[in-house]
């Protein structure tokens, strides 16, 4: 089995129904929702939402700590208008505007949004970058 694969991205939140209302609202469907841990499936991968409380008792980690990771996620598109409708529809169900969408000086259009609990996502249409009809990268 290939090692350069990633199965499950998890991220801490501090209310696991605020999480689930926010990317049901931009279009997510959940898979499973527990009373600390929710997961969302991602093509071949999952999307889980663990409380801090929980992620922290778990890796033993304090819960002060569990936010000092620097990383996005990111969604790329096909073309700008598609970057910009789904950057407002995450506006719309409660994201916070880091950056607008802008054309970017390595050659895409590119803005950024903050989720309710302050995880960055980036949308994007990178030319160099060919997607499938499921958006996967070719």
């Amino acid at each position: 089995m290939k090692t350069n694969r990633v199965t499950l991205i998890t991220l801490g939140v501090d209310s696991i129904e605020r999480a689930c209302a926010f990317y049901q609202a931009i279009g997510w469907e959940p898979s499973e929702i527990l009373p600390e841990v929710a997961f969302f499936d991602m093509n071949g991968m999952k999307l889980g939402f663990f409380t801090l409380d929980g992620l922290a008792n778990e890796t033993g980690r304090p819960k002060e700590d569990l936010k000092t990771g620097a990383m996005t996620l990111a969604q790329n598109f096909t073309s700008e208008a598609e970057v910009d409708a789904a950057f407002a529809k995450a506006v719309g169900a409660g994201a916070t505007v880091v950056t607008q969408p802008t054309r970017t000086n390595w050659g895409g259009y590119s803005g950024y949004i903050a989720d309710p609990d302050g995880h960055l996502w980036e949308y994007a249409m990178n030319p160099f970058w060919e997607l499938d009809e499921d958006g996967h990268l070719k």
